[in-house]
């Protein structure tokens, strides 16, 4: 079993910047496609950002290109999600999640292709 730890969210103002982690444990020796995803409530969780397994290629979706970067440190097997120019549309609960079967060179962009899943870390965005 593959246990996923999010970490880094709270309150911050629009415009600013806040870095999630999602700390990764268990059959670590394996290598995963991860992503991002939030959701707020009432509504259904979105994707947010994805990296592959293999050579790192990330997508986003639309509304957070040029202020969110994904990136992957896999000697110490934990996710990033870096978040710049923050707006209050931005604020949901940000889970992580990976896939062993998905994703090895293009990123996982639907929640069903994930199999793993953190408990998810508040982001709450005020003006």
């Amino acid at each position: 079993q593959v246990q996923l730890a999010e970490s880094g969210g709270g309150l911050v103002q629009t415009g600013g910047s806040l870095k999630l982690s999602c700390a990764v444990s268990g059959r670590t020796h394996r290598s995963y496609a991860m992503g991002w995803f939030r959701q707020t409530p009432g509504k259904e969780r979105e994707f947010v950002a994805g990296i592959s397994w293999i050579g790192g290629r990330t997508v986003y979706v639309d509304s957070v290109k040029g202020r969110f970067t994904i990136s992957r440190d896999d000697a110490k097997d934990t996710l990033y999600l870096h978040m710049s120019s923050l707006k209050s549309e931005d604020t949901a609960v940000y889970f992580c999640a990976a896939s062993d079967q998905h994703g090895q060179v293009i990123p996982v962009t639907t929640s069903r292709e994930y199999n793993y899943w953190g408990q998810g870390t508040q982001v709450t965005v005020s003006s």
